[in-house]
């Protein structure tokens, strides 16, 4: 028989475990119902998330200020002559073209070597393909090399540069290219302005609405023309009336020579050709001399041959005195008005000597030769201001002016001073 203390405990701990099993069930209660609650507004969450997904969408606030800039280009395109009938068909539905704008922001991590610019541009295969669309097309480009006294092969190689001789023109609608730069204010009022002229092409009847294509930044046609350069240089040689520079091979390739003409080309001149450098030769003097002046400091064709007696020509030395070197004439220059590209203007010279059957490039380019990327770039002009000299536009792109003051820092430090960034310099402007 047990005592009366021991029964008294025994029934204490049989209340504190009946008290603790009722505290864990009002607990587990509690959680249940929270769990619950939580459930249903999980659910009323995606419910209304799903009726917001369903309904429709105002319009942005972008699009509004779009369809602003729009109705705000009215006056002055009805200044220039433009119809209503036209001005409202042109921009009827459209909105902004927001992959155009990212092509805006985007920018290469590394910056282009001339040789890599060259094997993309100068290949076989449109090398080959150049010389059977010239040839299909010899009568009109006579006819087009007599009227504007330009050679034929540059016209063609411009024309395979651009579109690769009319395949690859672009399928961008112009005017909505145009009206979403311009409404960007990239590059200031350049687009707005174009934009204009472009509604003016199409009141003129030149082209269809759903014709006018191009780039992304508006160049149309089989040879690239910007809206300003179509209005100044485009020109119908086909009979047809139209200047149809997108269907028409022969208005588009008489368009370019008349552009080039225009800007300068000299008659019966080259652009230019390849040469030797000769042995001690001070880079003191690159810009244009007469070839007199070379022959003196002893220059010759890259084939051994002289000189031509006449004409005047600049040093080209696209990487230093490494690679290939060049005097080029003022044409080459004119060359480079249709893309302030060395590169480019090299690549339409290049391009259009191999379609008329000259040989490749007698030196080879540096391809080991390690090279600057854009940051280096942009570091090696940032060095080059803070020493006092102008560079240009800080962009990363060293250009003329740039690789004129990396001559007067490469002469001054006792370097040969032929203009060429390389890493190694970089690091030399690092330690100063």
């Amino acid at each position: 028989m047990s005592s009366p203390s021991l029964r008294n405990r025994s029934m204490a701990l049989h209340t504190r475990l009946n008290r603790d099993f009722d505290v864990r069930q009002s607990h587990a209660r509690r959680f249940t119902l929270q769990f619950a609650r939580l459930f249903l507004l999980i659910g009323a969450l995606a419910a209304a998330i799903t009726v917001l997904v369903l309904q429709p969408t105002p319009a942005s606030a972008a699009d509004q200020d779009f369809s602003q800039f729009i109705a705000a280009l009215w006056p002055d395109a009805e200044k220039q002559g433009v119809s209503r009938q036209t001005f409202d068909d042109a921009f009827k539905g459209m909105t902004p073209d927001k992959a155009i704008i990212a092509l805006t922001r985007k920018q290469a991590e590394f910056v282009k070597p001339v040789f890599a610019y060259l094997d993309g541009a100068v290949t076989a295969g449109r090398i080959a393909k150049g010389k059977g669309l010239s040839e299909e097309w010899s009568q009109t480009l006579d006819k087009i090399q007599a009227r504007y006294g330009v050679d034929w092969q540059i016209v063609v190689g411009v024309w395979g540069m651009e579109s690769n001789f009319g395949a690859n023109p672009g399928n961008i609608d112009t005017i909505r290219a145009l009206a979403t730069l311009a409404h960007a204010q990239y590059r200031g009022t350049f687009f707005r302005t174009e934009l204009l002229i472009a509604l003016k092409i199409l009141e003129q009847g030149d082209v269809e609405r759903q014709a006018m294509r191009g780039s992304w930044a508006g160049a149309m046609g089989q040879t690239q023309f910007m809206p300003s350069s179509f209005e100044k240089y485009a020109v119908a040689l086909d009979g047809s009336g139209r200047r149809d520079i997108w269907k028409s091979t022969p208005d588009a390739l008489a368009s370019t020579a008349n552009y080039l003409k225009a800007h300068g080309w000299v008659s019966g001149e080259t652009w230019g050709f390849e040469v030797t450098l000769p042995p001690g030769f001070d880079f003191a003097e690159i810009s244009e001399k007469p070839l007199s002046y070379w022959t003196g400091k002893g220059f010759v064709l890259a084939s051994g041959e002289a000189l031509p007696g006449s004409g005047t020509a600049s040093l080209l030395m696209p990487m230093g005195r490494t690679g290939a070197i060049f005097l080029v004439t003022p044409n080459f220059q004119v060359i480079k008005s249709y893309n302030n590209s060395t590169s480019y203007a090299l690549a339409v010279a290049l391009l259009g000597d191999r379609i008329a059957g000259e040989g490749p490039l007698k030196k080879a380019w540096p391809r080991q030769m390690k090279l600057l990327d854009r940051s280096q770039s942009i570091e090696m002009q940032r060095a080059l201001v803070k020493m006092g000299y102008d560079i240009g536009e800080l962009d990363g792109k060293v250009g003329d002016k740039a690789k004129e003051a990396l001559r007067a820092y490469q002469k001054r430090v006792g370097l040969v001073p032929d203009g060429f960034p390389t890493v190694g310099l970089l690091q030399r402007m690092r330690k100063s």
